[in-house]
């Protein structure tokens, strides 16, 4: 049975590749090598974020490049780079944390509730929703709408007040993690056994081992019970 070619465009160039293709996979087929921006191929990293766009349809359309398959006779072009500075903070001097997140981000004063963000985000998040809940302290919230955000960045690439909502939803979890959620006991004890000493000659003897018979250890590894 013959392989199914569909057309697709990219930067400008007809090509014809196999149907049912990831975007990446279209443009390795064809000759394309990535030697950045291929991430995990899995969709969790966000390395892949990808705008693209269909025949007929002015808008913008929005995917992770390792996992949106393709669809016949889109269009995929190089988009430029979005800046996305982020803030430096010490956790441990932030007595108000609100006001903390409008000194590091100003421009969050700019969003103006217009939902792009929203449009762009392939993980069907409301980045406007956990912008609003940070501001009006509600850290929980906060963290849980955002929690999985992969970063990718297609949020701050649509967003009209220059806003960078990824970069606010990691402020927002490490906060919450830091200052408001309830402290883990097995994992203070855990840490406690480690700066102790605890595992120090469990760690050498894995140092020792080859690559070999580390990926043994690694196969017959037990698994937690959940």
């Amino acid at each position: 049975m013959e392989e199914k070619l569909v057309d697709i465009n990219v930067m400008g160039k007809l090509y014809q590749v196999p149907e049912g293709l990831t975007i990446m996979t279209a443009m390795e087929w064809i000759g394309y090598k990535f030697t950045r921006g291929c991430g995990c191929r899995g969709g969790f990293c966000g390395a892949c974020g990808t705008f693209y766009r269909l025949p007929g349809n002015y808008k913008l359309q929005v995917g992770l490049a390792c996992s949106t398959k393709i669809i016949p006779s889109m269009y995929l072009t190089q988009i430029p780079y979005f800046p996305s500075q982020k803030a430096l903070y010490d956790l441990d001097e932030i007595e108000n944390p609100v006001k903390a997140l409008l000194e590091l981000y100003p421009e969050i004063k700019k969003c103006v509730g217009c939902g792009a963000c929203v449009k762009a985000c392939p993980q069907n998040l409301r980045p406007i929703d956990y912008i609003a809940a940070a501001l009006r302290g509600d850290w929980k919230e906060a963290a849980e709408l955002s929690f999985d955000c992969i970063m990718c960045g297609l949020c701050a690439s649509r967003c009209t007040g220059e806003l960078v909502p990824y970069n606010i939803a990691l402020f927002v979890r490490r906060y919450f993690s830091k200052s408001v959620r309830p402290k883990p006991k097995h994992i203070i004890d855990r840490n406690k056994e480690i700066r102790e000493g605890m595992f120090d000659e469990a760690v050498k003897a894995l140092a020792s081992l080859s690559e070999e018979e580390l990926k043994k250890k690694y196969d017959l590894r037990e698994f937690e019970k959940l």
